[in-house]
């Protein structure tokens, strides 16, 4: 009797653990979405941010996260507007970001640059966008324009920058981090280039960003956020000069001067060492031969 009182409790509170966990797994998926300006919003929560921009005759999306976020996103949308999900453009390939795809593609335009489809293609994606571009194309619905521009290679080879002109913002993927940035080098990602597309960025006009995750972000965030890769480049290239081996650079490129060194669980610090070290060990050798 006893014995069987005691598996009874067992058997409950094995039940309340996993009614808590299951619980807190709802909770983490929870999207919420907030306003950026008139008509412009972006939803947050897990995977990257889905950029919202309302119009008279449907609705932009900017990214869509994962596959089981799709009936999520609709939601969110329906919060703040009856008028269907039209487009959407996939700032990159990467599953958090396009991965919802797969609930949108047979009632929505989906497009992204060509390098973009192409790493979805190889990496045997579901749902790759249809439509595709190479250096620049817009959408324009209800007297709305939404441009999607290639500026080069960064956080992957195949990123979109996308510019709200009448509401100068911009929507950038994974190209700005409020962590800390993730240099793709698989998908043809370049510290180095990535310099060079945060430029093009700011040559356009705008006062407000969307990055890939975390809040949104100004211009003078994008500034900064480009001076750190400036910054985190020269220590890196200082390091290899003085004789840094690569196994000793996931800890002596850390310093309270650059914050994303200081974020242990930032994907710059847990995948990015590596392949940073062999760009920069390559730019010096091609340097050095050049002047031979």
């Amino acid at each position: 009797m006893v014995l069987l009182a005691r598996t009874g409790l067992a058997v409950v509170a094995v039940a309340a653990i996993v009614m808590v966990l299951a619980t807190s797994a709802q909770q983490s998926e929870t999207l919420s979405i907030t306003p950026v300006k008139d008509g412009l919003y972006y939803i947050n929560g897990v995977g990257g941010n889905v950029g919202v921009r309302v119009t008279a005759d449907g609705v932009i999306l900017v990214d869509d996260k994962f596959p089981r976020n799709v009936e999520g996103i609709r939601a969110r949308v329906r919060d703040v507007t009856g008028e269907p999900i039209r487009y959407i453009i996939n700032t990159h390939h990467h599953g958090d970001h396009a991965g919802g795809n797969v609930g949108f593609v047979d009632s929505a335009d989906v497009i992204a640059h060509e390098n973009a489809r192409l790493n979805m293609v190889r990496g045997e994606q579901d749902a790759p966008p249809r439509i595709v571009f190479t250096d620049q194309t817009a959408v324009h619905l209800a007297g709305v324009e939404v441009r999607a521009h290639y500026l080069g290679r960064g956080h992957t080879d195949g990123d979109s920058v996308v510019y709200f002109p009448d509401l100068r913002t911009v929507h950038c993927g994974d190209l700005l981090h409020g962590t800390a940035p993730f240099i793709d080098y698989s998908n043809g990602g370049s510290s180095k280039a990535w310099i060079d597309t945060l430029e093009g960025i700011l040559a356009l006009d705008f006062d407000t960003a969307i990055p890939g995750h975390g809040p949104v972000m100004t211009r003078a965030d994008v500034e900064a956020f480009r001076d750190q890769f400036v910054a985190v480049r020269t220590r890196m290239r200082e390091l290899v000069e003085s004789g840094l081996d690569k196994a000793e650079a996931p800890q002596l490129i850390v310093t309270d001067e650059l914050s994303w060194t200081m974020a242990p669980d930032g994907l710059f610090m847990r995948r990015s060492i590596p392949g940073f070290y062999d760009e920069i060990v390559a730019e010096i050798e091609e340097e050095e031969s050049g002047a031979e």
